[in-house]
């Protein structure tokens, strides 16, 4: 498949985080093929049941090009027009895989052959396919992580504090609220504390920023909420201790904090006669590196239309990625 055919054919496997066994599958019998007629090696790293990462290494690879397999909701199949292919995942990530794998079959085909791709699971959430990965390096000196950053080599990215907070409360006949305790109210007071924490800034990154992402609980409209929780992401520019205490502290007395992730910001590579760019994501470099080497991030597509109904990318930029990625690998070879 040429790199628009493959980043289709990727994005029509719906691959939300938590059910990426089937594109990982695909990847898997598409690589093996590839490796049979190359003398390459394909593995899969379980991660847990039902869930792996797909490696694929050729020689003693000196660079690992990496990315992940997982999409946030709600999937949505591809399409595409004389510019752009549209569909979930296009841009973040898969796009980013059909790319890496042209690029490794144009340097196979140059006899090219030290380099690994590596692509792994859960990402969007916990980074559970990196963490698994960083337990078991290949021996790589170089790092390529793609995300969407329009073909530009990032300089540095921000981190991530994940955090669930959880209220509890007793439940009541609404008309006689006295009789309970409203566990909605409880986290209400909480996130409104938090709302008001003072956020670090930083002279590269910019400033930390902070997403109510998710709210549930309660029972009915006449029942006071013996039950209240809500998922919080703070897009970390320096160390999260004093972040992290400021928020339990918040919490304190009425609901329960549980850490789902922490990444630190990450700083990257930098290689002459490329323009550069500095993202507010997070990426799984900080889990991976530097087990899997020294990290570059770069890859085509724009973030600011990934994770939302609009997601697409350029065929233009996944047509220089290939080129870039390809020429990425000869250089960090020879340094």
């Amino acid at each position: 498949m040429n790199v628009f055919e493959l980043t289709r054919a990727l994005v029509d496997i719906e691959s939300i985080t938590g059910n990426e066994a089937d594109v990982g599958s695909f990847l898997f019998d598409y690589l093996s093929r590839l490796a049979v007629a190359t003398v390459g090696r394909v593995e899969r790293m379980e991660v847990e049941p039902n869930r792996f990462n797909v490696l694929a290494s050729w020689g003693d690879p000196g660079v690992t090009l990496s990315t992940h397999l997982d999409t946030v909701p709600p999937f949505f199949a591809s399409r595409e027009d004389s510019e752009n292919i549209w569909g979930r995942g296009s841009s973040d990530a898969k796009g980013i895989i059909a790319s890496m794998i042209c690029a490794g079959e144009e340097l196979l085909a140059d006899r090219v052959t030290n380099f690994a791709l590596l692509f792994v699971v859960g990402e969007e959430r916990n980074s559970a396919g990196a963490r698994i990965a960083a337990q078991s390096p290949g021996g790589s000196r170089y790092l390529i992580n793609g995300e969407p950053t329009d073909n530009k080599l990032a300089l540095a990215s921000k981190g991530a504090l994940r955090l669930e907070i959880a209220a509890r409360g007793k439940m009541a006949h609404s008309a006689y609220p006295e009789l309970g305790e409203s566990a909605i109210g409880n986290l209400l007071d909480v996130l409104e504390a938090v709302r008001h924490i003072p956020l670090p800034n930083d002279g590269l990154l910019g400033r930390s920023t902070l997403n109510i992402g998710t709210i549930s609980g309660g029972r009915a409209p006449n029942v006071v909420a013996d039950w209240a929780r809500a998922e919080v992401l703070v897009r970390l520019v320096s160390d999260a201790d004093a972040l992290r205490e400021a928020i339990f502290s918040a919490a304190k007395g009425k609901a329960e904090v549980k850490e789902v992730l922490c990444a630190p910001p990450a700083h990257f590579e930098r290689i002459d006669g490329f323009p550069t760019t500095v993202v507010s994501y997070t990426t799984d470099v900080p889990v991976l590196s530097p087990n899997w080497g020294k990290p570059l991030l770069i890859g085509p597509g724009n973030i600011r239309v990934a994770h939302t109904g609009e997601e697409r990318v350029s065929k233009k930029q996944l047509s220089d990625a290939v080129v870039i990625y390809s020429d990425l690998v000869r250089r960090l070879s020879r340094s």
